[in-house]
């Protein structure tokens, strides 16, 4: 458990508290706190889901800019390696990912929730790019994740301008997957999570791993990935756990246990 970053688990599902008052700004401290978080929860078979939340009024409002601020060219250099890493480290863990947003999710906050698989927002939640107003554009995969998720010219659009988006906008362009009242954030992500935790662990890493890696590279090489994944699949018991409870009782029935 880190200053600013704790890992609270409970029947399966990890939640990935971000708490620096009074607004997460995400320091060097808590990027290496992140990246812990992350790898802890990657590690523990234990942990079938995860959610991170930054709390019930904001999610992460960005980097720490007084940080930033004076670093030379050659400090930033070696830093930003550092400052892909904590947000890599977040969408390499082998399991589901929700990001629950309340308030803000800017610049360096946005980016840790484009390392989740999904994002479930408040109806007041913000979300934008902004460092083009600080002379500088994201640098925790901002530009790489958002251009994946929304497309070139919507992705565009945000980094050039640096507008903050609305929850409905968000949801329209498919930044966020799901709007609910803000108090009731955390509950939703949640109950997100809780749909994933008693299912096939190793299927379901399967499934992110071929889908971010085919992402990256063409259609047959991600056709072999899928291909290797899936038939892998048929070492483990939750295969044929799965194959016998659907032939033997239909779908939708097979009691998993995750290897």
């Amino acid at each position: 458990m880190g200053e600013f970053v704790r890992v609270d688990v409970e029947n399966g599902v990890a939640t990935i508290r971000l708490d620096r008052p009074k607004m997460n700004a995400i320091n060097a401290q808590m990027q290496g706190e992140i990246a812990e978080a992350a790898l802890q929860v990657s590690a523990d078979d234990d942990i079938r889901a995860a959610v991170i939340y930054g709390g019930e009024k904001v999610f992460a409002a960005g980097a720490d800019i007084k940080e930033m601020a004076e670093m030379s060219y050659a400090v930033m250099s070696a830093h930003s390696r550092r400052l892909q890493g904590f947000t890599k480290a977040l969408a390499a863990i082998p399991k589901p990912v929700i990001a629950a947003i309340t308030g803000y999710a800017l610049g360096g906050g946005l980016e840790v929730a484009l390392a989740a698989d999904f994002r479930v927002v408040g109806e007041g939640a913000r979300l934008g790019q902004p460092e083009i107003q600080l002379g500088i554009i994201p640098g925790a995969g901002g530009t790489q994740r958002l251009a994946r998720l929304v497309g070139p010219a919507r992705a565009k659009d945000l980094v050039f301008s640096g507008r903050h988006v609305k929850a409905d906008e968000a949801l329209a362009m498919g930044l966020v997957d799901r709007v609910v009242p803000d108090a009731d954030v955390y509950a939703e992500a949640l109950k997100l999570a809780e749909r994933y935790k008693n299912g096939p662990a190793m299927a379901l890493s399967a499934a992110k791993q071929a889908i971010d890696s085919g992402l990256d590279v063409d259609l047959d090489t991600g056709l072999e990935i899928e291909r290797l994944q899936f038939s892998a699949l048929f070492a483990t018991e939750d295969q044929k756990t799965g194959m016998t409870s659907f032939l033997e009782q239909g779908p939708g029935k097979a009691g998993f246990i995750g290897h």
